[in-house]
């Protein structure tokens, strides 16, 4: 998970830095600017669900674990660990439970995941209906 999650933040920044490129030369290629904007989403995505991933191996956000007794009382009974959704529950002898990594996480992995594959179709998109150069027509043709 950890060069996974090397992986993801390397190539998010490369694809931030190649993006900014594409804006700043024209002309601008609309279908590989969306492919690279994809590339980025998506291994933000994998960033975020790296961090989650170790939030709920560690039992929570980094500083928290589960309390010995809750709010009322109740002894601590047992930790549930999901890993999708990224889930750390800590149960509680009175039936409560307590939950560390909230939905936000979640939510955010799975925006920047159909961003990313409404991307990558709008970049297949556009590269179809692109005209084609002179050159290419006359690679296709030999």
């Amino acid at each position: 998970m950890g060069v996974l999650l090397l992986l993801g933040v390397a190539t998010a920044g490369a694809g931030i830095v190649i993006a900014v490129l594409l804006l700043k030369n024209p002309p601008l290629a609309p279908a590989k600017l969306c492919a690279v904007l994809a590339l980025t989403f998506s291994s933000s995505a994998v960033v975020v669900y790296c961090y989650g991933w170790y939030s709920v191996t560690l039992g929570g956000p980094f500083p928290e674990l589960c309390e010995d007794r809750n709010a009322s009382g109740a002894e601590w009974a047992s930790t549930h660990q999901e890993y999708w959704p990224l889930r750390s529950a800590c149960s509680y002898s009175d039936g409560s439970t307590v939950e560390y990594v909230g939905m936000s996480i979640n939510v955010l992995v799975c925006v920047l995941a159909s961003l990313a594959v409404v991307l990558t179709g709008a970049a297949a998109f556009l590269r179809r209906r692109a005209p084609q150069s002179p050159e290419r027509n006359a690679v296709h043709l030999a």
